[in-house]
């Protein structure tokens, strides 16, 4: 069946032209300044800042595209100063997430319990490929964050699978969510970014841990993986959020175009676009 127009979708990955398109990547050695981290996976990826735009002409424009596409509300990072401006000048369709930094054990945890006082975030995001000393997904400079996040009801967005960028992909092996599952069980997790080549061993990993989900994020729908689709379509129909890539590597334009050609059952696509985020997330119209 294809997408259904009247639902009011949760984005769990949105940002801004004015703000860097991909942040720099402490695990990535220094580049040339033309060269993009991700550019050899996506084509015609903007600039990383949209010349002469201002953060909230940034955020308008977002706005514009989100109501094209039927958006009701994006996941934004409220550690750039768009996203921070985004949540305060637009509760209504914007919710925080921040992303930190495991190294900084008690920085991370104080950052999270600022940006909740701040901004109500409703997410963590974590890069374990990304930081540097690269951390394990189940690595214990990680734990007290999750632990933060299971106190303040916040869920966590973790990369998952071989990252984009050209860094080693050993700390973001899927097989790693076994272990933080077991030792956090009230920790709500999803996996962002793919998490190939191990997908197979990610919906294994979601039939067994109930806290465990997959979002969609930087895949263009054309690009999602069968065993994804096939799991919503069957035991994952809770499990599966959508997520988009606007504006780091994918157009909104592109997205919602092809997302009319994923089979996904009826009954899923209510949840895949909205009823997940919406539980995950904490929005009040989650079944």
């Amino acid at each position: 069946m294809s997408r259904p127009r009247d639902i009011a979708v949760i984005d769990t990955l949105i940002g801004f032209r004015s703000a860097r398109n991909i942040a720099p990547i402490a695990a990535v050695p220094e580049r040339d300044a033309g060269e993009h981290p991700i550019g050899y996976l996506f084509k015609d990826i903007p600039d990383d800042r949209a010349e002469g735009a201002t953060d909230a002409a940034s955020i308008e424009h977002t706005l514009e595209l989100m109501d094209r596409h039927g958006i009701g509300i994006g996941l934004v990072n409220v550690g750039g100063d768009a996203g921070a401006l985004a949540v305060r000048t637009h509760p209504d369709r914007f919710l925080g997430s921040l992303a930190v930094d495991g190294n900084d054990v008690m920085g991370a945890v104080r950052a999270i319990r600022t940006a909740v006082d701040e901004f109500g975030i409703r997410a963590v995001t974590t890069f374990p490929a990304g930081v540097l000393p690269q951390l394990p997904i189940d690595d214990r400079h990680w734990y007290p964050v999750y632990a933060t996040c299971v106190d303040l009801g916040l869920a966590v967005f973790v990369t998952a699978g071989v990252p984009g960028p050209r860094v080693p992909l050993a700390p973001q092996k899927v097989e790693l969510f076994d272990q933080v599952c077991y030792d956090f069980p009230e920790l709500t997790v999803v996996m962002r970014h793919g998490a190939e080549p191990w997908v197979d061993l990610a919906v294994k990993l979601m039939l067994k841990w109930p806290n465990l989900h997959y979002s969609t994020t930087a895949f263009a729908p054309k690009r999602y993986p069968q065993a994804i689709v096939d799991y919503a379509n069957s035991r994952g129909a809770d499990k599966v959020l959508y997520g988009g890539y606007y504006p780091f590597g994918l157009e909104l334009d592109r997205i919602f175009a092809e997302l009319d050609d994923v089979p996904f059952a009826a009954q899923v696509w209510p949840k895949f676009l909205r009823g997940n985020a919406a539980r995950v997330l904490g929005v009040a119209d989650a079944p």
